[in-house]
């Protein structure tokens, strides 16, 4: 059988397409940079930056602005932020100034809310050569309805912002919380037991995600990790990605993630609730919550949240 040049390049086109999306591929994205109360608490150091240094991983933040303004040292928060931005590995993205709640604010109080989150950040972006065109609800809140899904999704596209979405997510805020309430009991014993189960529990959380993925797509998808800027993830996140390395994964910009056609889908899902962009993507809603009581549990560790944060 004879191959001219243009058979040639297909085949190699689609031979290298197949092996790449046989691979395991996941983003890493961090939300509410910069985590300044943190920050004063280490003595003006970020420990998460600095464990983010060592990895060498590509890294999208989401910036809430709003939290330069958090403590009372404005300036050297400022160059908080400013070290996160200059980074080479790090992805810019818009988190809004105050982390409203979308359906709660409405258009008008929320359009404001980013517009005023990219202040400094639009200023940052020009100083060190880098875009700004990711934007992340949230709380994950594209709105109550059909209506304010629409009218933020036109909102942002005219304002030249893509909506970053999310496969992966195992609720380290709550983690997060536990984790340095027992710190701050020196408890070191239970602290060390909560950072473990956020380490276990989001390894279950890639596991039963990489799976639903590949029953749906018929082939690895390019995952995007969701997690936040807090002393937990300084502290246990290089543990995850390195388990994740033995299982197979290899790190991937936000950028690189989105060209998998996955994330080119109509989102179907038309309330205020964060969930995986898996489920946003099926079209029965029956369907998705079927498979969302089958997730990994989290039970134990949202009664101690609870019970931490509502006394």
């Amino acid at each position: 059988m004879k191959f001219n040049i243009r058979t040639t390049v297909l085949f190699f086109s689609v031979f290298f397409s197949v092996q790449l999306y046989a691979q395991k591929q996941v983003a890493i994205t961090i939300d509410d940079i910069p985590n300044t109360k943190r920050f004063q608490k280490d003595g003006f150091q970020s420990l998460l930056l600095k464990k983010l240094d060592s990895l060498q991983l590509p890294i999208a933040i989401f910036i809430n602005e709003g939290k330069i303004y958090e403590t009372d040292s404005v300036s050297m928060n400022f160059r908080l932020l400013e070290n996160w931005v200059k980074r080479s590995y790090i992805t810019l993205g818009n988190h809004s100034f105050s982390h409203l709640r979308y359906s709660d604010a409405g258009l008008t109080v929320f359009a404001n809310d980013i517009y005023k989150g990219e202040a400094i950040t639009k200023e940052l972006a020009k100083k060190y050569s880098k875009p700004l065109k990711h934007f992340r609800f949230p709380f994950n809140d594209l709105g109550k309805d059909t209506l304010q899904h629409k009218e933020i999704e036109n909102y942002l596209t005219q304002k030249g912002y893509r909506i970053t979405p999310y496969t992966v997510e195992s609720e380290d805020w709550a983690y997060s919380t536990v984790y340095e309430y027992y710190l701050a009991k020196n408890d070191i014993a239970n602290a060390k037991s909560t950072g473990e189960k956020y380490v276990k529990k989001t390894i279950e959380f890639f596991e039963f995600f990489e799976m639903l993925g590949t029953q749906q797509y018929k082939r690895p998808v390019r995952h995007i990790y969701l997690c936040h800027d807090n002393l937990l993830n300084a502290d246990y996140l290089p543990k995850i990605v390195k388990l994740l390395k033995t299982k197979g994964y290899t790190f991937v910009s936000l950028d690189e993630a989105l060209q998998d056609s996955v994330y080119q889908q109509k989102d179907n899902y038309y309330k205020k609730w964060g969930v995986s962009w898996l489920y946003r993507w099926m079209k029965s809603q029956k369907e998705a919550t079927a498979i969302m009581k089958k997730e990994p549990d989290n039970a134990e560790i949202e009664k101690l949240y609870d019970k931490i944060t509502k006394g």
